[in-house]
This record gives C-alpha cells, sequence and structure tokens, in this order.
C-alpha cells in the first residue's frame, strides 16, 4: 500500500474540507479545461464534498486565501497550470493539491525534457531533433527522416502540431509551432498502434487502443470528431498488457509524476513501443480517456473524481 494510500484512505467531505476546483486559467487549453473542471465540480458534489468552482486568473492566491479553502482539485492544461506554476503557489500557501508536485509537473509539460530524461534512463522515444531556425529544418529531414511530427513542447491536445509527409511541408509546420511560443522539435514518425495508459496512485488502468481516419490523434480527433475509435480493452494478451503497464509506470515515476495522469505510447508494426508523452492533469470531458481507462477497471467517474482527490497532500518530493 503506498503512503498515499495509507494516508487518506480515510477521506471524508468532513475531512476534505472546502475544495477548490481550479478550471478555465490562460493557456491555449482553457475551454478543454473549463469542460473538465465543470465534470469534476459536478461529481464532487454528488459526493457531498463542500467544493467549488475558480476560474483561475492572476490574482488566484488572494481567491483562495479569502475563500478559505483546504484542497485544490487542480483541472487546469496546459501552460499556468500543468507546468507546476500552480503547484508551486499552492506548495507557498501550504494548500494540498491533486496530482504531481512542483518539479514533476514542469517536466512532464515539457516534452522535450521529457525525452531527454528518458534517453537518459534508457527508455524508448522516438528520435527527435530540436528546430530552431531553417537550417535546423533541413538537417531534421536528414536526422529524423520523412514522415515525422513537429510538434511544440509546451502545448497538450495537440495544438500546433502537425504531420510532416513531404520536404516543401516542414517549414510551414515548424512557423505553425513556434507561434505557440517555446521550443519545437521534430520527432520520427512511427508507425504502429497508438495507446494510451492512465494511472491512479500505483495502479495502472486497462490501456486504450486509438484509431483515427485524421492524420493523427489531432485536437479535432481528440474532442470534436464522431470518428474517433477507442477499443478499451485492447485485444492484446494479458502478458503483454502488463509489460507495457510495467513501461508506462516507470516512464511516469523517472520525470517524478504521482498521483494520477496519463502516459501515451506508440507500439510500431515489430511490437516495439516508443514513449510519447505524460499527461499530469489529463481531461476529464465527455471524451476523456482517464475516465472510460477508470470504467473498465470498474470504477465509475464520481468515484474516480474522488479517488483522484485522495492524491491532495502536501509532501510531493518524499513519496
Amino acid at each position: 500500500m503506498s503512503k498515499l494510500t495509507q494516508t487518506l484512505l480515510q477521506l471524508t467531505p468532513a475531512s476534505a474540507g472546502k475544495v477548490a476546483v481550479l478550471m478555465g486559467g490562460y493557456s491555449a487549453e482553457r475551454n478543454i479545461s473549463l469542460q473538465s473542471g465543470g465534470a469534476v465540480l459536478d461529481a464532487l458534489k454528488r459526493k457531498n464534498i463542500d467544493a467549488y468552482g475558480v476560474d483561475m486568473d492572476r490574482n488566484i492566491a488572494q481567491v483562495l486565501m479569502t475563500g478559505n479553502f483546504q484542497r485544490a482539485f487542480i483541472m487546469l492544461h496546459g501552460r499556468g497550470g500543468e507546468d507546476g506554476t500552480i503547484q508551486g503557489m499552492l506548495e507557498v500557501m501550504q494548500l494540498p493539491y491533486t496530482g504531481s508536485g512542483v518539479m514533476a509537473s514542469a517536466l512532464a509539460m515539457d516534452k522535450l525534457r521529457t525525452k531527454q530524461i528518458w534517453q537518459a534512463a534508457g527508455l524508448p522515444t522516438p528520435v527527435y531533433s530540436v528546430l530552431e531556425t531553417q537550417q535546423d529544418c533541413e538537417q531534421a529531414i536528414q536526422t529524423v527522416g520523412l514522415p515525422m511530427i513537429v510538434k511544440p513542447v509546451l502545448e497538450g491536445s495537440s495544438i500546433g502540431m502537425s504531420k510532416v509527409e513531404q520536404a516543401d511541408e516542414l517549414i510551414p509546420a515548424w512557423q505553425k509551432a513556434s507561434r505557440c511560443g517555446g521550443c519545437v522539435i521534430a520527432e520520427e514518425w512511427v508507425t504502429g498502434k497508438e495507446y494510451t495508459a492512465a494511472m491512479l496512485d500505483d495502479q495502472v488502468f486497462p490501456l486504450i487502443r486509438l484509431e483515427t481516419p485524421h492524420k493523427f490523434y489531432d485536437y479535432d480527433a481528440k474532442y470534436e470528431a464522431r470518428d474517433t475509435q477507442y477499443i478499451c480493452p485492447c485485444n492484446i494478451s494479458k502478458k503483454d498488457e502488463q509489460k507495457l503497464a510495467g513501461l508506462v509506470m516507470q516512464a511516469f515515476r523517472t520525470v517524478g509524476a504521482s498521483g494520477w495522469g496519463r502516459v501515451d505510447f506508440i507500439v510500431d508494426n515489430e511490437g516495439q513501443p516508443w514513449l510519447i508523452e505524460v499527461n499530469t492533469v489529463p481531461g476529464m470531458t465527455g471524451h476523456s480517456l482517464v475516465p472510460m481507462a477508470a470504467k473498465q477497471a470498474g470504477i465509475e467517474f464520481d468515484e474516480l473524481v474522488l479517488k483522484i482527490l485522495e492524491t491532495s497532500w502536501m509532501d510531493k518530493v518524499d513519496k
């Protein structure tokens, strides 16, 4: 039994106290965050938790202090909420919060740093190249090859990402990603089956295989399209699923992540898994993957939300 479970196994409406569900914010993922936060808020209320929705703004510290909140449920996606910023503020305020701590949140939000740490740990992740200039783009065609995926390292929900199949598509893709701010990388395109693994505390939920007629699992495929398929159970052997679950948990812990989250990966046509990214505050909308996987594990949405609330404790470093 983990330290988290030992400490908060008996969480009740009384012991939870007044809970702020932090949502919205000012990132490119604001609208998805509002949807996720609204769903979480409704679930907490159904569980008789004294919860309130808080749309994060620059005055968030004052709002939390004057509101006399005892706990924060973080449902902020993207920069300002998923990158260690809000986590650091909550640490200073000594306000318990859900999910990963400051360092893990910052690392997982940065796709480049995540890949570098995985590489150092000997974990499989696709070949990549950093794109800072047009010359870098030209070199990436040689080092990464075509096709490739170009992505801003500090965005989620596939915002700013493009699949590049021809050389003349690379500069426009780089420029598109650059407009998001921060570093841009070109990553080797891996042909195979795309999976996601959701985890809560020490449990990896059943894997989900994703299928979309889009070029890749982009923003529209994630949140708007009706033709995206989510296959769970994903029809692989128990032995293979356990092996993949072990890999994603190792990937999750290698960046210091804890509490709950999601790891995305691709298994190529030779059966080799390739780690793509970690999400420390996954979506909780009607299209979201963590609730889907939890349901397959026998955990309904309201119970899942309560269990995530149980990840709110102050000792985020000594786990």
